[in-house]
Formats: structure tokens, sequence, C-alpha cells
């Protein structure tokens, strides 16, 4: 265990802690109002439940850092089959929350397969990848992972859930694009599927509401949200609202009004106008200097890595954390359509917290292996 504490990345680990305890705390200060008034729970219920996971995860933590990523190979093929075969599994007996089918719901908790199989696709393509090196100038070998791939993120969008259908087929496409395989299977991949996309979209504004929902077709139409503020353009507009309300120092901790159910959910996907509120705009630029720091970490460790397996995962962990900030942030500001995508470290929620936490540890994994490499 001395060994393995050694060549963990401290300055990763002690930046990600910090990261937790931060979002544990405002899941608090933006959860306790709703839970209060709208479920009549108590207080301390999310911040309650999101502490449990996160202890969930230390457990995780503790036990994948024990095992080598060679092990991950048998591992990845059996989950990527249990967790595709539950997104089936929901588009059939699954029950609409949000309007998407996305969970199942326990009782006591809920999990979202469509959030863990990011991590394992990563590990799953790291794995086969690493395996089959020397055969990437094979076709079948090097696209057979990415047409899995392709019918995962089908699952997924038509569960609906268009913001993580995004993001997976983002997380596939950096992959394919960072792996050794033969030049001209990968460009004239990438240009034919660039040309199936763009028919794809000129046959789905054509057809009007014939591919998305009509909610989705909506939220393109995210420009001036404060025009719209008494329909789709209200989420916006208040997290507009919550930032200019916090200046740049902040109303102070727990002092939020956006969060008096102006905001729904504030502690998920809008969290980050509540922060800035609470805490101010300083707050929220020393937010995304951590997440630069946290994804050029993991990119040094995967630059350091020997081999195609613990480099890929490094960069597809680095790239799944971009996305979620990318992509939540411009919602946000009302720079893209809002997509529902949970903000790393700071937003309530389970599955995702989980699955966060695993992607963090199989990169300790790695900068562990580096190290014991070196040593020998």
């Amino acid at each position: 265990m001395k060994k393995l504490i050694k060549y963990i990345d401290k300055p990763l680990l002690i930046v990600t802690v910090i990261l937790f305890i931060a979002g544990l705390i405002m899941v608090f200060s933006a959860s306790n109002v709703t839970a209060y008034m709208s479920y009549a729970a108590s207080p301390y219920n999310y911040f309650i439940k999101q502490g449990l996971v996160l202890l969930g995860g230390l457990v995780a933590f503790l036990v994948i850092i024990n095992f080598s990523t060679k092990s991950y190979e048998f591992f990845s093929w059996i989950l990527l089959i249990v967790f595709t075969s539950s997104l089936v599994i929901l588009l059939i007996y699954g029950t609409a929350k949000n309007r998407s089918i996305s969970w199942f719901d326990f009782g006591f908790f809920s999990l979202q397969p469509s959030e863990f199989i990011k991590v394992i696709t990563i590990v799953f393509l790291a794995c086969y990848y690493d395996k089959n090196k020397n055969k990437l100038t094979d076709w079948g070998k090097s696209l057979f992972p990415i047409a899995t791939c392709i019918g995962i993120a089908a699952l997924i969008f038509i569960q609906p859930d268009l913001g993580t259908a995004i993001i997976y087929g983002f997380i596939v496409l950096i992959i394919f694009l960072s792996v050794p395989i033969k030049g001209e299977i990968k460009y004239k991949t990438l240009f034919a599927g660039i040309g199936v996309i763009a028919v794809a979209v000129i046959v789905m504004f054509g057809a009007g509401r014939g591919i998305l929902l009509e909610r989705q077709m909506e939220r393109f139409d995210f420009k001036k949200p404060c025009d719209k503020i008494l329909s789709n353009g209200s989420q916006v507009c208040n997290c507009y609202i919550a930032i200019n309300n916090g200046g740049l120092t902040g109303v102070g901790l727990g002092n939020s009004t956006q969060k008096y159910l102006y905001l729904p959910e504030a502690y998920t996907d809008f969290i980050f106008a509540i922060i800035v509120e609470e805490l101010g705009v300083m707050a929220g630029v020393l937010l995304i200097l951590s997440y630069i720091f946290v994804m050029f970490r993991i990119l040094l460790i995967g630059r350091k890595c020997p081999n195609n397996r613990g480099a890929v995962i490094c960069y597809g962990v680095a790239f799944y954390i971009f996305l979620h900030v990318a992509v939540n942030l411009l919602g946000i500001m009302g720079l893209m359509p809002m997509t529902g995508v949970p903000l790393p470290f700071m937003s309530y929620g389970g599955s995702f917290t989980l699955c966060l936490i695993v992607a963090l540890s199989l990169v300790q994994r790695v900068s562990i292996e580096n190290g014991l490499m070196e040593e020998n």
C-alpha cells in the first residue's frame, strides 16, 4: 500500500478532494430550500445523500487503485454488455422521469446506466486498442468497437437524452482520433461520419419534429433567453440574474435568492449560477482554473504512460471532464442549448459523482503504474 500511495499523483488527489468537499457544501447550500419547500424533506436530505455517494466513491477508489489496468479488459467487456443491456431494458420497461427514460428507480436510490457507460467505454476502448495495437491496419479490427459505440449512442439518444448522447459520441470520437489506427482508415471513416451527420441534420430540420422531440427542438432557440423568460428562456435568464446578483465577491454562502425555486433543481445542472451568486465571479473563475489544473495533471499522467492503454484512459477521462464542464457552462451562459449535463465535482447526482470518482481512480492507477515502471 505504501508503494501505491508513493506513486499517486498528489497534486491531482489534493485538488480533487478539495473540489468534492466544496461541491458537497454547495449541494447543501443550493438544495436545502428545494428539499424543504418542494418535497417536505429535511434540508440536509441531498447533502446526506451526496455525502454517502462520496463515501461509496472512496471505497471504489481504494479498490480500483489496487488492480492493474491489465485486468480491466475482462471487466470492461462484461460491464459494457451489462450496461448496454440495461439501456435496452430501460427502453422496454422503464418509466419516464423528467420526460426521459434514463434511470432505474430503486426507491432509496436511482441509477443512470448512460453515465456509467461513458467511463466503461473509455476503459473498453483503451484496452481493446492496446491489445490490438499491431492489427490496426485492418478495417474490421479498427472499426468494430466504434460500430459498437454508435449502437450505444443510438440507445442513449432515443431515451431521449440528447446531451448524454452528444458527450458520449465526442468521447468515442476523441479516443478514435488519438489511437494509432492506420491514417487511411481513420480519415476516411471521419469524413464518412461527417457526411452522415450532415445528411442527418438536413433531414432533421427538413422533417421538423420528425426526429427530435418538440422540447428538444425548442432548446435550439437559446438566444436572448430573457426575451422568453415566461417560456423556454426562464432557466438561463434566471442564471443571468443569479450571476449578476453575485457580482465580484457574492452575496454570501447560503444567501442565494435564485435557489428559492426560481431555478429548478438548482443543486444539479444550474449549480454554477448559485456558486457565483453566493461566492462571486472570483469563485467561479477559481473553479474554472481548478478544472484546467485537473485536466492538465491527467494529461500529464497520460503523456508519461509507456502504453496505449493507460494513455487512452487518461486522455478519455480528461476529455470526459472537459465536455461536462464546457457543455454545462456554455449552456448556463446561453452560448449553446441547455442539455441537462451536470457540472463535475459540484452538481448533485449519485450516478455521475460515482462515475467521476471511478474515472479519477483509473487515472491514479495509471499514475501508480507509471511510477512502478520507472522504479523497475
